[in-house]
This record gives C-alpha cells, structure tokens and sequence, in this order.
C-alpha cells in the first residue's frame, strides 16, 4: 500500500517523529516559530499523539530558533524585501508579517526599511499593472477611483497611489512634491 493511502491511519506521533517532522518543514520552507508552532500542532491533530503528556510545541519551535534552523528576524527581512520588489506597500507588508507570527518590535524594525522605499514600491506597482502613467493616457474618473483603490489594497497611503495615478508622466514622479 502507497504511505498515503487514505484507507491506511497514519500512526499517531511521537516525540522523535514530532521532532523529524519539524526538522522536515524547517528543512524545506523559511519560516517563523509561530508558523512552525501551528504546523506541528496541525499534524497533531491529525495524527495524535502516541506519548503521555502533550509536547510543547513553542518550546520545541524556540529550540529550533536556537539552533539556527528557525529565524525569525531573516524571514520577516526576506519577506518586506520580496514584497516591496512586487510593489506592496507598508501596511499590506506588516499584515503578511503579522500573520506569519513575527513580534511587534521586529516587525517595526523591518517596517521602517519598507516606509523608505515606499514611493519606489508603489512605482513599481503601477508599471506593473498599467497605473497612471505607465497605462492608457485616457483614463475617466472611474478607472482612476479603481487604480488609486488598488494601490491602497497593495499597502500604499491615499497621497501615494493618488499622487502616481495622478501624474502625467513618469519623471513627474521623481520630483519632490
């Protein structure tokens, strides 16, 4: 029978198949503590658990930060950066980094890097989706209310997605305002 076979259970876990499996989820994705808590916790779950006492699965997951296996300071830099070459603004990147468990205070830390490049970020936005003056030179009120909602769904402030959408051409919006 194939290991995945949904007629055959999965024998419940223990705690060295527990530490195996998060050695393989740390092996093959960046993540964070809190992420590699809450997969660990799903593939509980699912599977039981073989041993007296529950694990403790933050404990487990700080050890692996300990070992270098986990960090969540390069992740949450990895992501803004990543995020902020697509054209995500600040906001739209602290969501993604709150959501993958980073801390308020790394999470300011990397925020203040993506509030510097967030003119350049929403630049690269609107070439990407044809926004301003990078699209059809004709654009009525209604696509402009629909370029500028965009651009503030993608983590930009009103004043930035307005001033791009607004701008007659790109070297406009290398000027100070």
């Amino acid at each position: 029978m194939a290991r995945n076979d949904p007629r055959r259970p999965r024998p419940p876990l223990d705690s060295r198949s527990l530490r195996d499996l998060a050695l393989h989820y740390a092996a093959r994705f960046a993540t964070t503590r809190a992420r590699l808590a809450a997969y660990l916790a799903r593939k509980l779950k699912e599977r039981g658990w073989a041993g007296g006492a529950p694990p403790d699965l933050q404990a487990l997951a700080d050890e692996f930060a300990a070992s270098g296996y986990v960090d969540d300071e390069a992740f949450a830099r990895s992501r803004a950066e990543s995020m902020g070459r697509r054209g995500y603004g600040a906001r739209r990147i602290a969501v993604a980094l709150h959501q993958a468990g980073i801390e308020e205070d790394m999470r300011a830390e990397t925020l203040q890097s993506a509030e510097e490049g967030a003119l350049a970020a929403a630049i690269i936005l609107a070439r990407r989706r044809r926004f301003g003056p990078f699209g059809d030179a004709a654009s009525d009120s209604a696509a402009r209310r629909k370029q500028i909602a965009a651009m503030i769904r993608a983590g930009h402030g009103f004043d930035v997605a307005r001033r791009i959408v607004d701008a007659p051409n790109e070297d406009s919006l290398h000027e100070n305002p």
